[in-house]
């Protein structure tokens, strides 16, 4: 009841500070993040290795089961691991106490990580460092497919020239995309003609290696002027691939070209997109930090004809899934049951009560209370997301039948009693604890 007296002996404060709300609203609506799900700290973290060509029992002995053990003896807070090996794969999942910094985790879990790289086996990349969260879900699915351009063409464009451009939207996250083939140069060994010549594979591998190079040379200063040495034996054109030597064999060089084919080609396809019965790729956008997912989707858009104007003709990009539609459903839902609720409720009280004042007050009680609502949240670093639209969508149920019971009594009162402020404090008095208490058990 204090704050009742508090309105009633100032009531100027309360109107400039309703008017002030009003005001600053827009800003706040502005510059809350808005997403589907809240920010919640989940202490799990996975590490994914891969390592081609090696089958699970190596994959467990040789990599997972040295990496939990390094784990278990650097990593704080740790609960348990769990842990999954398969051909070329292996994946740990770290679970941590509740409470432990999710950060720190990831940190120590990469540098152990790093430090445990040449233990194992030799050409190994380092793992893949992921962190769960509810909210790690992506934003806007984009289908790309063609007609006349081939999946490793689709690939290509989407990984060089789509990603690169959505990649500067701030706030968007774009990693791999998905489906497609990725190019990559072939060498198929011509086994009689190794044979023939007294060669292995290995022969070939180690020609590769070797002559595939670009060293850093530096620069050569000759009188005044300073030039660039570039020592690059990287092959630029397929063709130059088949010039290198491998070996001489009774006093005849013998090249790549005399034992093998050199020609473009793919890496096994681990993934098929389709759309519209076509073989397609799909490019997924993510959003990053504590960005909104509706202004990552808008800007996205507003940068992407800008992105698919070098594109060829023919490259059909939609829209196959866009979260920000749920989101912007969900608050405008909330608007709408809003300003619904509040509309009924006034005309409600004009209609049995006949007091424009009394209407008056409910019309501007329900928005104010969600306004309010929102700027807390936004004041607590909260975002607008399904979670609070729908605390604030049943709150607003429970602010309608408390506000229209509160009214209803005050009225009573007012006329029982001439003096205005005894009324409403009896009135609001008698209906406080009954309201309080029902609304704790809703």
């Amino acid at each position: 009841m204090w704050i009742v007296r508090l309105a009633l002996r100032r009531p100027y404060t309360f109107i400039v500070t309703s008017l002030l709300l009003l005001l600053i609203s827009p800003v706040i609506l502005l510059r809350t993040p808005t997403d589907i799900f809240p920010n919640i700290n989940i202490p799990v973290v996975s590490v994914i290795w891969l390592y081609q060509g090696m089958n699970a029992e190596e994959m467990e002995q040789r990599i997972v089961l040295v990496h939990e053990r390094a784990i278990t003896a650097t990593v704080n807070d740790i609960e348990h691991l769990e842990s999954q090996s398969y051909n070329s794969v292996g994946v740990i999942k770290i679970f941590f106490q509740p409470g432990a910094s999710v950060d720190a985790a990831v940190a120590q879990t990469t540098a152990i990580s790093q430090t445990i790289l040449r233990t194992l086996p030799p050409g190994i990349t380092p793992p893949l460092v992921i962190r769960y969260s509810a909210s790690t879900v992506p934003v806007l699915q984009l289908g790309l497919s063609s007609k006349t351009l081939s999946e490793q063409e689709l690939y290509d464009l989407t990984l060089n020239q789509i990603r690169v451009g959505l990649a500067t939207v701030p706030g968007a996250a774009v990693p791999y995309p998905f489906g497609g083939k990725t190019r990559q140069v072939m060498v198929d060994l011509d086994m009689p003609a190794l044979q023939a010549k007294g060669l292995a594979p290995l022969d070939v591998v180690n020609a590769v290696n070797a002559q595939n190079l670009i060293f850093p040379a530096g620069t050569a200063k000759i009188g005044p002027t300073e030039y660039v040495v570039d020592v690059n034996a990287s092959p630029k054109i397929l063709d130059e691939l088949n010039d290198l030597p491998i070996k001489t064999v009774n006093g005849a060089v013998v090249y790549i070209r005399d034992v093998a084919y050199v020609h473009d080609g793919f890496a096994p396809q681990q993934n098929i997109v389709r759309q519209d019965g076509h073989r397609g790729v799909l490019a997924m956008i993510y959003k990053a930090g504590a960005a909104s997912t509706l202004d990552v989707v808008a800007h996205i858009y507003r940068v992407l004809p800008r992105v698919l104007a070098g594109l060829p003709p023919d490259v059909k990009v939609q829209p196959v899934a866009d979260q920000s539609l749920f989101v912007r459903a969900a608050v405008n839902g909330v608007i709408r049951e809003g300003v619904v609720a509040a509309a009924l409720t006034a005309l409600m009280i004009l209609l049995f009560l006949g007091n424009w004042r009394s209407t008056l007050i409910i019309a501007l009680s329900i928005p104010l209370s969600v306004l309010a609502s929102i700027a807390t949240l936004s004041a607590l670093g909260e975002t607008i997301n399904l979670m609070t639209l729908g605390g604030l969508a049943l709150a607003v149920g429970i602010l309608v039948d408390d506000a229209t019971v509160t009214i209803e009594n005050i009225e009573r009162h007012l006329k029982d009693s001439p003096a205005l402020e005894q009324g409403i404090l009896t009135g609001a008095g008698e209906i406080a604890m009954p309201a309080f208490v029902s609304t704790l058990c809703i």
